[in-house]
């Protein structure tokens, strides 16, 4: 079912409707008409002799717009990583545009929205991303074509906006994406739940307790120098190597072995694991979409004293069905996807576009979907050799109906980059395992 709504371009999707009888959205209302953007300096890190242009829509959110003086004719619309938790800054947009100058470079205009809500809000964040587009098509310009980029959670909101708005867009570019939906963040629960079964720090004996898949009680004060600081106690995660304890060496590789995780990412996932969890479970009605009951851990030196010792937490069925529909999608992807992923990224794991293979194959979808992979562990970008096969790919292929492969991406990288083919990382032969290899099925 797709209802059509007014000049803003915003629609009504059965899975909407669906996020609407969950209690996700207030309404599928047909937006107001959107004011013009206005003349903006550009911020630091914008190639000379683009015009910038910002604004705020209907909604409440900020967004930035960029368009090069010498303009190819294609958008691109940029969907931000994060999510980044608090009130929604207007210099979000200004560190994005800085981070991806190399679309202009390319010479494609670029258009971002701050969105208007911080945390999890995948649905909302798709609508914002909608509107932005509207926005330079009915104030700027008419691109000769459009695209959309996708950026690790803002893989997240692409993949929602090209479900919910499938004539909108072209072509889709997802870098570094979470693909995997909800079951991307299993294993931060899993790490809360081995962390405290070996350091009982997180919450401490005297202090409150509370199941640990909500995250931190609403009311509660700690900070992210608090949890690295229990961190740091309990595994020594500040300290050369050489001077931590025998027990916290042991603790620490009982979690890096367990969770499947490097040491450098422990406290990142820690943190995300507390704050972050507890934006999703306040979003959910307070109560958590994640859950442990009947997972086998295993990678320690006690397998057996760890799962016995481990506390165990069900997974709201209420809450899983409202998480998963603001925040999944079903592999109906009709449009050209290049997915590209490094395959040592500790943020969000390569094992996931393995999901994403089957997810849209499943739907009908497959021949829609290239995968590129890169060898790196960098999550945010691996420089500026890397985006302009991917995006030149893509246009390729929404164009002249030249779908690519890994193999002639990672040769055009090459032809590109011609003074340095070192910097193209690109492995054409990999292909990555089960998200189940890395994240332990429940």
């Amino acid at each position: 079912m797709q209802i059509k709504a007014d000049k803003s371009g915003l629609r009504c999707s059965a899975s909407l409707v669906t996020a609407l009888a969950l209690g996700l959205l207030t309404g599928c209302a047909s937006a107001p008409k959107e004011a013009a953007p206005v003349a903006a300096v550009c911020p630091e890190g914008v190639p000379s002799g683009v015009r910038c242009l910002r604004g705020q829509d209907s909604a409440g959110s900020h967004y930035l717009i960029a368009v090069p003086a010498q303009w190819t004719g294609v958008l691109v619309v940029h969907a931000h990583g994060g999510p980044v938790l608090g009130e929604p800054k207007m210099s979000r947009a200004d560190e994005d545009i800085k981070r991806w100058a190399i679309t202009l470079t390319q010479g494609h205009a670029w258009a971002g929205s701050v969105f208007r809500q911080g945390g999890f809000a995948v649905t909302t964040a798709a609508e914002d991303t909608e509107r932005v587009r509207r926005i330079f098509i009915d104030h700027v310009a008419k691109p000769r074509r459009t695209l959309l980029h996708g950026q690790s959670w803002g893989t997240m909101v692409a993949t929602r906006a090209a479900e919910l708005y499938p004539q909108s867009w072209e072509g889709m570019l997802l870098t570094s994406g979470v693909v995997a939906g909800p079951t991307t963040y299993d294993f931060r629960l899993d790490l809360r739940a081995i962390y405290q079964y070996l350091c009982n720090n997180h919450p401490r004996p005297n202090e409150p307790q509370y199941p640990l898949p909500i995250g931190l009680p609403v009311d509660s004060k700690m900070t992210n120098a608090d949890v690295l600081s229990r961190a740091d106690e309990c595994l020594g995660i500040r300290r050369p190597a050489a001077q931590r304890t025998p027990e916290q060496a042991r603790k620490l590789k009982t979690i890096v072995d367990v969770v499947k995780i490097p040491e450098s990412s422990v406290v990142g996932h820690l943190t995300w694991g507390t704050f972050a969890l507890q934006d999703v479970v306040q979003k959910n009605g307070g109560v958590s979409p994640l859950g442990n009951d009947g997972v086998r851990y295993s990678g320690s030196t006690d397998d057996a004293a760890l799962n016995a010792g481990v506390a165990r937490f069900k997974a709201d069925p209420r809450a899983v069905a409202r998480f998963a529909a603001d925040v999944d999608y079903k592999g109906r992807l009709v449009m050209p996807v290049i997915s590209a992923h490094a395959i040592n990224d500790s943020t969000v794991f390569v094992e996931g576009q393995d999901t994403l293979r089957q997810r849209m194959a499943a739907a009908g979808h497959g021949e829609k979907l290239v995968q590129a992979f890169v060898d790196s562990r960098e999550h945010s970008y691996w420089g500026d050799a890397m985006y302009p096969p991917l995006f030149e790919a893509l246009l390729r292929w929404v164009e002249a109906g030249e779908k690519p492969t890994p193999g002639s991406i990672a040769a055009r990288c090459k032809v590109l980059r011609s003074t340095a083919p070192q910097e193209c990382l690109f492995l054409p032969d990999y292909s990555p395992r089960p998200l189940a290899t890395r994240i332990a099925p429940r």
